[in-house]
């Protein structure tokens, strides 16, 4: 019996954005003028699962993905995964300000 996933629950943009992925990945394996075959031995996995990668599909997992961008030469681009975190600087300014308002509240003894 099939283990079930819920890989393919995942919102459409997400889908789409691995999709760009796997098609960011083929362009630079095909750049390097590797073959699947020399890829797939690189990163040490089999021909079926680095096609897979090129396709974006959700079920590889994240170490997958890690040792193909090993294969060529990449690997530094996984640390740019979440580097650029607006919403989350927003958050934490905020907290901040909040923060320091109410330290001036107190401080004030008009």
């Amino acid at each position: 019996m099939a283990k079930k996933s819920q890989a393919n629950n995942l919102p459409r943009i997400v889908l789409k954005d691995l999709e760009t992925m796997g098609e960011q990945i083929k362009l630079a394996r095909k750049r390097r003028k590797l073959s699947l075959i020399e890829l797939a031995e690189r990163a040490q996995c089999s021909v079926l699962t680095l096609m897979r990668v090129e396709k974006g599909e959700p079920t590889v997992s994240i170490g997958i993905y890690a040792r193909v961008l090993y294969g060529l030469g990449l690997h530094g681009d996984l640390m740019h995964i979440a580097e650029n975190d607006k919403t989350g600087i927003l958050i934490t300014e905020n907290e901040i300000m909040k923060r320091n308002q109410r330290k001036e509240e107190y401080v004030n003894f008009d």
